[in-house]
């Protein structure tokens, strides 16, 4: 199992969202070039990075790029990305400085032929992101329902050809409560690497996820906050 430490990018700055609300985004590290070397230290080999304000508005922007550009050079992640990702042209700058797979998320519910396309085009480095409220997809930086149940968009995703899902329970996401493992059972059925994100709040959530037996977990606050230490969280995967 992998761990994906996370860092969430919102105007230049790593900050964290309580059930994906931007009301209450707070700054949880100083600088994301910094945080992604002491998670290296700390024994992650992966990095998972969001563009917040690309989630939102539905454009990338420059300072996630230059961010991701200088991680790139500083580290040796392997790391993947979301946030605002809705043209080839985006998924090509993304590849070119270091992104080793793209998180395709508000444009797969919206056009799923773009998510077909990409798969075509740019294979395994396509993954499909599913951020669930009460069992529904949602979209636009989880400001928007819409109306899709998350399973059926998940054996959509599926059926085009993709084999990395990351799957976001909103109501979980940064309150540490634990992990939806309920509603990632389900997913596990489908025969493809299953990433669970949202709620992990200490080493029994990585247990627990571990024996669901899905590819990776992304911890976020759990990190940030101390309750979950990044190196122990490594280890208990690796085992």
């Amino acid at each position: 199992m992998i761990i994906f430490p996370s860092i969430d990018m919102l105007g230049g700055r790593v900050v964290r969202l309580v059930e994906g609300d931007y009301a209450t985004a707070h700054k949880v590290a100083a600088d994301p070039i910094e945080t992604a070397k002491i998670f290296e230290s700390e024994g992650a080999e992966y990095l998972h990075l969001v563009d917040l304000d690309g989630s939102k508005s539905g454009e990338g922007t420059n300072s996630f790029i230059t961010a991701v550009k200088a991680i790139a050079d500083s580290t040796n992640l392997f790391m993947q990305c979301g946030g605002g990702i809705r043209s080839f042209e985006r998924i090509d700058t993304l590849l070119s400085i270091g992104i080793k797979r793209v998180i395709l998320g508000s444009i797969a519910a919206k056009d799923p032929d773009f998510v077909a396309e990409a798969v075509r085009k740019y294979g395994k480095a396509i993954a499909a992101g599913i951020d669930a409220r009460n069992g529904m997809v949602a979209t636009d930086g989880w400001t928007k329902d819409s109306g899709i149940d998350y399973i059926e968009f998940a054996k959509k995703m599926v059926s085009f050809g993709v084999d990395n899902i990351i799957f976001t329970d909103i109501s979980r996401d940064c309150t540490l409560k634990g992990p939806n493992l309920e509603q990632l059972k389900p997913l596990l059925s489908l025969g493809v690497n299953i990433t669970a994100s949202g709620g992990v709040g200490n080493i029994n959530d990585i247990h627990d996820l571990k024996s669901l037996d899905v590819y990776g977990v992304i911890c976020g606050k759990s990190i940030y906050s101390g309750t979950l230490k990044l190196r122990e969280a490594i280890s208990v995967a690796n085992a």
